[in-house]
């Protein structure tokens, strides 16, 4: 096991992982999920390892999300679950430092799919070209592409993740050049430079109700009675997986059973909820 990089620990010696995630969405609190990944792993500048993946997301993904990276459901469809590949990811990211453009949002995908495989939060550095964008230069736009085009980067496939990531790791690599040609080449000096480190997000701690809290740690199911938006009212069994948001806009994720896909429970539209009792509940999926 490598050791963890600390502030002390000069740039060329430390270990980065790129990452960039496309999703289905914008939205990790309210359940939108990743649908591609990308991983590379790197020490002064050369490739260590590396790994990219389609991610069956069990749920649609929005127009809008299709628009920008191109990918369908139909493409989605069948390819790994995000746990058949969380292995391989947190192996590289082990003893690494994170790097991403636009950190917070590749970290509340990322977070919220350590949730729902109960793992407990990731602990260590994560780098963000975009605050380093934003506060060492003085770009007119500060998008990963417009950035790269800047330091003169070479932009890779835009908006597909292992694309976007070399595009990252390019821009990472001018970035540290000038930060040395200033003197300062240690970790410390680049988080410094960022405005501090980038924090694995936490969800916030929210009573649940009760029925909802046993089947999240149980891993039992749910039958709900919902209410939509436009009023409609439904009843199904769901397998639930997180629940994420804050304040009045709670969301549950859960596998719904009728859909056969993951869906979205705003939680205060939930009329009524009941546990599963086991075999010959009318529960079973399939």
């Amino acid at each position: 096991m490598m050791n963890d990089p600390s502030p002390g620990d000069y740039l060329g010696n430390i270990t980065f992982t790129v990452l960039d995630v496309e999703t289905t969405g914008l939205s990790a609190p309210s359940g939108d999920r990743i649908c591609e990944i990308a991983l590379l792993r790197l020490r002064g500048g050369k490739v260590l390892d590396s790994f990219e993946s389609l991610i069956d997301p069990e749920r649609s993904i929005s127009s809008g999300a299709a628009a920008v990276n191109g990918l369908s459901d139909f493409q989605l469809r069948g390819q790994p679950l995000f746990a058949q590949v969380a292995e391989r990811v947190q192996t590289l990211l082990e003893g690494a430092v994170l790097v991403a453009h636009n950190a917070a949002f590749d970290l509340s995908f990322l977070a919220a799919e350590w949730r729902r495989l109960r793992w407990p939060p990731r602990m260590g550095f994560t780098v963000d070209t975009l605050l380093l964008a934003r506060r060492l230069y003085a770009f007119r736009h500060n998008n990963l592409a417009d950035v790269a085009r800047s330091l003169r980067v070479r932009i890779d496939r835009e908006h597909r993740a292992m694309g976007d990531v070399w595009t990252t790791q390019g821009v990472l690599q001018a970035m540290l050049a000038d930060l040395n040609r200033q003197g300062k080449a240690t970790l410390g000096h680049l988080l410094d430079a960022q405005g501090g480190n980038v924090l694995w997000p936490e969800p916030q701690s929210r009573p649940l109700p009760p029925l909802l809290e046993t089947a999240l740690g149980e891993g039992r199911r749910l039958w709900l009675r919902y209410r939509s938006p436009q009023g409609q009212i439904s009843e199904r069994w769901v397998e639930p997986l997180d629940v994420t948001g804050g304040g009045q806009a709670l969301y549950l994720a859960a596998y719904c059973l009728e859909r056969g896909e993951q869906r979205t429970f705003r939680l205060d539209r939930i009329l009524a909820m009941r546990l599963d009792e086991g075999p010959g509940d009318g529960s079973s999926r399939g």
